[in-house]
């Protein structure tokens, strides 16, 4: 069954409801509030390695980039070459931080757990990471069967190729996805892929005018937590959906 959104404003005249048949979440910074925790992490290993790059800097200029694409920018503005293992040691390193410190966003745990639409998750990190990521953060069971990878097409975010790859798994058009997004890379993907997006902004790496970042790019709304995304999703599906607990 196909649900029709209703309680997001229109990108352009339409004459009719624009039909949602799946809902694609971002991870980082959408489902976990991680993006902090990460930034510090690479900063620190890059401090290691002589550059002196803050963990702010990270925020700035690497969220949202899947691992190659990190890689490859930290390269060319450095001059440098990263050693062969410094993806294998960031992974160690991470899932330690995860251990100790991740935690849900607020309200998403209740959201997932009483969606009952299609969902399924699309994001930039590897596989590897994501299972990390969902066993720090207790998601695990909430996720299992519908996580999606840049590691699954030939381009991460923001090409395209990872929420098509998303759609077609799912067995669902493109124009009927509903994407929830943090990032500009990610917003941008959504939009190039013909989905519509909801940006999200209640992660802790959020700064002053993302918000205004995310709509240039074609979000065609904005929620700061999980309870006003709830609010929309219930009128999406036409059926209580909490974000507490």
């Amino acid at each position: 069954m196909s649900y029709a959104v209703r309680g997001l404003p229109r990108t352009a005249p339409q004459t009719g409801d624009l039909l949602i048949d799946l809902i694609i979440f971002d991870c980082d910074g959408v489902l976990v509030d991680s993006e902090v925790i990460a930034a510090r992490v690479t900063a620190t290993m890059l401090g290691d390695l002589g550059l002196p790059i803050s963990p702010e800097d990270v925020l700035t200029g690497l969220v949202g980039l899947d691992a190659d694409a990190t890689r490859r920018r930290i390269e060319t503005e450095h001059a440098i070459t990263l050693p062969a293992d410094f993806d294998d040691r960031g992974h160690v390193r991470l899932a330690a931080a995860f251990r100790e410190e991740l935690q849900p966003m607020a309200g998403i745990v209740a959201l997932l757990g009483d969606l009952r639409f299609p969902y399924c998750v699309a994001s930039n990190s590897g596989h590897q990471r994501l299972a990390q990521t969902f066993a720090s953060a207790g998601l695990g069971p909430l996720v299992a069967g519908r996580v999606f990878s840049a590691e699954d097409v030939a381009r991460g975010k923001p090409a395209p190729d990872l929420f098509f790859h998303a759609a077609q798994t799912m067995g669902v058009a493109p124009g009927r996805c509903l994407v929830i997004e943090d990032s500009l890379t990610g917003v941008t993907a959504a939009r190039a892929a013909g989905m519509r997006v909801i940006g999200f902004c209640g992660g802790g790496h959020i700064r002053p005018g993302h918000a205004s970042r995310l709509r240039a790019l074609g979000a065609e709304a904005i929620v700061g937590d999980h309870a006003s995304l709830a609010a929309i999703l219930a009128d999406l599906t036409h059926e209580p959906v909490r974000a507490t607990g």
